[in-house]
């Protein structure tokens, strides 16, 4: 197993802001259709403009990740309930976000692509997470009500 993808969690153990955020960056890395998924997801709650507006600010936010990361993001598959040591980075990483913990994620984003990029991807995941918040009706960080939830054991994959 790639460094970072061990398993480190569940899904279904961290908070709603902290799974979806996991769920959407692995159905985004899946390509269309996975981008699709997450097109259906959050366009008939936030609309179509403001849906076209953040997922391309969290394709930005992915290809920075992908162009300077510090190592590749090791991901799960889509269907894994697990949750790997990058994914949950990048879960704690977007909490921090939604949270309005600027420093705390500046500080995680500095671990996770190269220190000069690092306020750039903050910037990027608080407008997406502005977004996020409003998809899984979690405005709080209460109780998720997005169709994207963890996978259920019996039919998850192994990873």
């Amino acid at each position: 197993m790639q460094r970072g993808g061990a398993p480190v969690g569940y899904l279904d153990e961290i908070s709603p802001v902290e799974a979806a955020s996991v769920v959407y960056l692995r159905l985004w890395a899946d390509g269309s259709f996975g981008r699709d998924r997450v097109w259906a997801d959050f366009e008939p709650i936030v609309g179509h403009e403001e849906t076209m507006k953040a997922l391309q600010t969290f394709g930005q936010l992915c290809s920075l990740c992908v162009n300077y990361g510090r190592r590749p993001l090791a991901r799960h598959g889509i269907n894994c309930r697990c949750l790997g040591g990058d994914e949950a980075c990048f879960a704690t990483f977007m909490s921090y976000v939604c949270e309005g913990e600027r420093e705390d994620a500046f500080l995680m984003a500095a671990n996770m692509v190269r220190p000069k990029i690092a306020s750039n991807l903050v910037t990027l995941a608080e407008d997406f997470g502005a977004v996020l918040k409003k998809v899984i009706g979690d405005n709080d960080l209460g109780e998720r009500q997005t169709t994207v939830q963890a996978p259920h054991p019996e039919t998850a994959n192994a990873h």
